[in-house]
């Protein structure tokens, strides 16, 4: 059973202040011979900070881990040198193969870009290593092939406290009421950027944010992620799918899209969209089926009538632009001179984008 109280307590960037190895060796020599409990909550980080705390904990011999809010990479690995790993009920569980930082910049001649191949070629090899060396760690975990380990790990999903039992990365599911993780938009982007996919749980927003704005935004996710899986589709299957469509593919489309039936072909992103729409509609659930998403008549009338609704306030705003635009302000006579901002480099682009990334990390509750 999960404790009220914990030894440790590690969330945040594994291989930051907050989930760092050094502590864990203090809080483990201090408690030698003791049961040690820790808390995990953390998105993932340093692969070699993850492997020197798994060590520590088969080391020490009794530690007691346990999960809550979203957990990746790094910190499971974290987690396999524990005696008892346990899960929150509403927690969520994420593997996935090993990664590098890349980048090059630059312009290079054939020997240069030669070089790089090399380069690239050696860290594939290291990558496969690290990858092999993780899916055996979590083979004798869960007393699976580590062919099955590597092929989850390549799929990287993220699975359900139960999944995650069902697959033996954790020892027991708990439940002890605690709030289920919210995903917020400064997480969703740091797993975006990190190449993590997105999870299907509650997203926290702005109590500044209408109703209706977070329906437009939900709805133009929605129709967005419908056409780029209806692109893709048309380009695997039609090499010619950027033609001009003939009046029988026409006729076919617009049967496929009559308005008592509208049908779309769902992704996660756009499950998750049709999520928040159930939330914004007041609407219980939507009806998936394997052809696909499909509207009720009530629910296609609900987006028309929410449609209409942002189409009259976007007509307010503009006729008030308007009588701005007729009565204008007086001209100011305070000249101010505005700094002059220098253009940043691509590299410095890019180390803004890792330092940003690594703070996101740290915010994760």
């Amino acid at each position: 059973m999960p404790q009220t109280k914990y030894n440790l307590h590690l969330k945040g960037y594994v291989g930051g202040y907050d989930f760092d190895r050094d502590y864990v060796d203090y809080v483990l020599a201090k408690n030698e011979g003791k049961p040690v409990h820790v808390l995990i909550d953390s998105l993932g980080g340093s692969l070699a900070t993850a492997l020197s705390i798994a060590s520590a904990f088969k080391r020490h011999g009794d530690v007691t881990v346990h999960f809550v809010g979203m957990n990746a990479s790094a910190a499971t690995i974290a987690s396999l040198g524990a005696r008892h790993i346990s899960i929150d009920a509403s927690a969520m569980y994420l593997v996935h193969k090993c990664s590098a930082e890349f980048f090059e910049w630059g312009n290079l001649n054939a020997d240069q870009l030669a070089t790089v191949r090399d380069n690239c070629e050696a860290a594939i090899r290291d990558l496969n290593k690290l990858d092999n060396n993780v899916a055996a760690m979590y083979s004798a975990k869960c007393s699976k092939p580590e062919a099955d380990l590597l092929d989850l790990m390549r799929v990287g999903g993220w699975l359900t406290a139960k999944e995650a039992k069902a697959w033996g990365f954790v020892d027991e599911i708990t439940d002890l009421g605690e709030t289920k993780p919210v995903l917020t938009d400064a997480v969703a982007s740091a797993m975006a950027a990190a190449g993590m996919p997105i999870p299907n749980i509650p997203t926290a927003y702005s109590r500044n944010e209408t109703l209706i704005e977070r329906f437009i935004a939900a709805i133009a996710s929605l129709f967005k992620s419908a056409k780029e899986a209806e692109h893709e589709q048309i380009t695997a299957g039609n090499p010619q799918a950027n033609s001009t469509p003939t009046e029988e593919n026409q006729a076919s489309h617009n049967e496929n899209n009559h308005p008592s039936s509208p049908t779309l072909k769902p992704s996660a992103t756009m499950l998750q969209s049709l999520s928040l729409l159930g939330e914004v509609l007041n609407i219980e659930g939507f009806a998936v089926g394997e052809d696909g998403v499909k509207l009720t008549a009530e629910q296609a009338l609900a987006v028309e009538r929410a449609i209409a609704d942002r189409d009259k306030r976007n007509t307010e705003l503009a006729e008030q632009v308007q009588a701005l635009k007729a009565n204008p302000a007086e001209k100011s006579q305070v000249v101010v001179d505005a700094p002059q901002q220098t253009a940043k480099s691509p590299f410095d682009v890019f180390a803004d984008k890792v330092n940003n990334a690594k703070k996101l990390f740290n915010q994760v509750p």
